[in-house]
């Protein structure tokens, strides 16, 4: 079997002949057809007038009609001619036998000598008696059909091949009209790269499949470049994060070999670069956990948490470390979480709170009928305006007051990263109840 063509539209131009073909071949089949047809039904009309008309002479013994006819004849009952037309001097339409066997119309078709001399003609006779055991037999000639029929496979032998020919050629035009705008997308798209996000797909007018089509992959070049900008200021950010521990590391490591013989330089000094690995151990955890969020394998060990019991607890850890007064409020709310990654999150938002220079911290904790909620209120300042929208964002930080000085803005990132691996979500606000910032945790009730 051969290979069909690559192209899609030498395929398509393949299907559209082989399917424009068989249509016209049977177009044309059924119209010949119908044609022979509607000659069959003139003659035979023409033979039944005929018939009838001289049915009616011979009725009325007038036998002059059935000499004037071009191709009639009059037999007896033996079979003898009793009249025949002029223009068969003397020969036999039917033979004895066949007149004897004509009970009542019947139409036949023969081939009769015209002339001496000449080859039989294929002539259409129609027989019927006509009283007192006589039979009518009247004939036409069928080689103007046969002439006529003959043209018509002529012409149609001709002309199906140009017809297939004109209409293949216009479907190949027609196509390659349609598909060029595929092959302009074709070209565009891969013209664009990493080096040019912001290139775009040309427009294409119209409101067809392939416009629809243009304008999808358009719209999905646009979230590509937001995602692959996203992703290259994260990298950026995550680099300028890693850079200012890892100096402070090399220049404590540098001091202490000078220093080498000074144990309390060394110390000094060995203490500091111990507090900057601690960073930068915290900052690769976080951003690990941020990275199997967007990945979607961060994983919970879903257990039931009591979310007040478990406020209560944690804050009475926190209370020492961030100087912080905390107040929990709310019954006892069971639901099925991680209490690892919970006590995270209440850590997160602590420390969140200590650096915007809070001193108070209430922790509400709520059921609803389909999830539970621990609301964070501080007395802080709150949230910067122009950072309601994009605090969860990674590597965001507020104005001085909201920021501490060895923070990387990855706390309320993981926060929303912790939530939403509950199947929960988080947002924020400013305001009641202690006129701070206040954030909200959603998570699915048991």
């Amino acid at each position: 079997m051969p290979a069909l063509p690559r192209s899609l539209r030498a395929r398509l131009t393949l299907v559209f002949g082989v399917g424009t073909s068989v249509v016209l071949l049977v177009s044309l089949t059924l119209l010949y057809a119908a044609l022979h047809r509607q000659l069959d039904g003139a003659v035979n009309a023409d033979l039944a007038g005929r018939s009838a008309d001289l049915a009616a002479s011979v009725r009325a013994h007038d036998l002059t009609a059935v000499r004037g006819d071009p191709m009639a004849q009059l037999f007896a009952a033996d079979g003898t001619p009793v009249q025949s037309s002029a223009a068969l001097a003397g020969r036999r339409l039917l033979s004895p036998a066949e007149v004897r066997a004509v009970h009542r119309t019947k139409v036949t078709d023969a081939r009769v000598t015209l002339r001496p001399g000449d080859a039989p003609t294929p002539v259409r006779l129609r027989s019927h008696p006509v009283g007192g055991g006589q039979i009518l037999t009247v004939g036409q000639p069928l080689d103007a059909i046969d002439r006529a029929g003959s043209r018509q496979l002529i012409v149609l032998a001709v002309a199906t091949p140009l017809l297939i020919a004109i209409l293949i050629a216009i479907g190949h035009r027609l196509l390659r009209a349609a598909l060029r705008p595929v092959d302009m997308l074709t070209s565009e798209a891969a013209a664009i790269s990493t080096v040019d996000p912001g290139r775009r797909l040309p427009p294409v007018p119209g409101d067809d499949e392939i416009a629809r089509l243009a304008a999808t992959l358009d719209a999905m070049l646009s979230r590509l470049a937001v995602a692959f900008a996203r992703e290259r200021a994260f990298v950026d950010d995550a680099s300028h994060e890693l850079r200012t521990p890892i100096a402070v590391l090399r220049g404590e490591i540098d001091l202490a070999l000078t220093a080498i013989d000074d144990p309390a330089e060394v110390r000094q000094s060995l203490l500091a670069a111990q507090s900057q690995v601690a960073r930068l151990n915290r900052l690769a955890e976080d951003l690990l956990l941020l990275a199997r969020e967007r990945a979607g394998s961060l994983a919970v060990y879903r257990e039931p948490v009591d979310l007040a019991d478990l406020a209560r607890a944690e804050v009475r850890t926190l209370a020492p470390i961030n100087g912080l007064s905390f107040e929990v409020r709310g019954e006892p709310v069971i639901t099925e979480a991680d209490a690892g990654r919970l006590r995270q999150v209440l850590a997160n938002l602590a420390a969140n709170s200590a650096a915007a220079g809070a001193t108070e911290v209430r922790v509400t904790v709520a059921a609803a009928q389909e999830s539970a909620t621990v609301e964070w209120a501080d007395n802080g300042p709150g949230f910067p305006s122009g950072l309601i929208d994009s605090a969860f964002e990674r590597f965001v930080r507020g104005d001085a007051s909201r920021t501490a000085p060895t923070g990387a803005g990855l706390g309320l990132s993981i926060v929303r990263a912790v939530a939403a691996a509950h199947s929960g979500s988080a947002d924020l606000r400013n305001g009641p109840p202690l006129g701070g910032a206040v954030v909200t945790v959603r998570l699915p009730a048991t």
